[in-house]
């Protein structure tokens, strides 16, 4: 906890939203360029660190939450973004996706306003890009097997960015034109950038995952073909 009676003295303030009028001339996200910082640190203080972290388990993620608040609130942001990263591959996408159940759980929601988690999480996952602490992570060691992966949505790119660090050859088969499934044709630029997508896309490049769209697996591509093309 950084501090005991933060949750009293610091109000619930959440990240303003750009103005209608500004918003209705473009598809820029709806948040894009206001200010989070300072504002987000200050709003992480109001986290309890509870000895049972409710908002913790509703993450369908299992994310560290009041960990990472901690680390946010003393602009520690490297070390926000390992906690952060130890169980989301994408939280730049889930901060700007995730209805946020966690603060639907947040123990101060039992009787006041719940802290601020999906704009923390946005925060931390803009800083780590902002900072330079999202690099692409080379596998230590190659394990000579291959795994297909069908479908490049957030599931595939996630399962795809694990093997890949394993050290598997991992390829991902797409059949729309471009990578990114649901992320890139599912959700419309004012709740997500897709320059967002582009950054991970490319790191998992760097990273050694190959990416094949406009493949249709079982119509441009026989599945049997690939099962026995590849290990996994």
């Amino acid at each position: 906890m950084t501090d005991p009676f933060g949750f009293l003295r610091i109000p619930r303030r959440p990240a303003p939203s750009r103005p209608p009028g500004e918003r209705a001339r473009d598809w820029d996200e709806v948040h894009q360029g206001q200010p989070l910082l300072p504002l987000v640190s200050d709003q992480a203080r109001r986290c309890m660190d509870c000895g049972v972290p409710f908002c913790h388990g509703a993450c369908p993620l299992g994310n560290l939450i009041p960990e990472w608040n901690v680390y946010a609130a003393h602009g520690d942001w490297a070390t926000a973004s390992e906690r952060l990263h130890a169980t989301n591959n994408f939280p730049d996408f889930t901060g700007c996706l995730c209805p946020a159940p966690c603060e639907d759980s947040c123990v101060l929601a039992l009787t006041g306003d719940a802290v601020t988690i999906k704009n923390i999480e946005q925060a931390v996952a803009d800083q780590a890009w902002a900072r330079g602490h999202v690099r692409p992570l080379r596998p230590a060691g190659i394990s000579g097997r291959s795994v297909a992966v069908v479908g490049s949505g957030p599931a595939g790119l996630a399962a795809a960015q694990q093997l890949t660090r394993a050290g598997h050859a991992v390829t991902v088969y797409e059949r729309a034109d471009r990578v990114g499934g649901l992320l890139r044709y599912g959700i419309p630029d004012f709740k997500m950038s897709k320059d967002r997508l582009d950054s991970r896309i490319d790191q998992m490049e760097q990273e050694g995952t190959t990416f094949c769209p406009g493949v249709d697996v079982g119509r441009d591509l026989d599945a049997h073909r690939v099962k026995a093309a590849y290990d996994a």
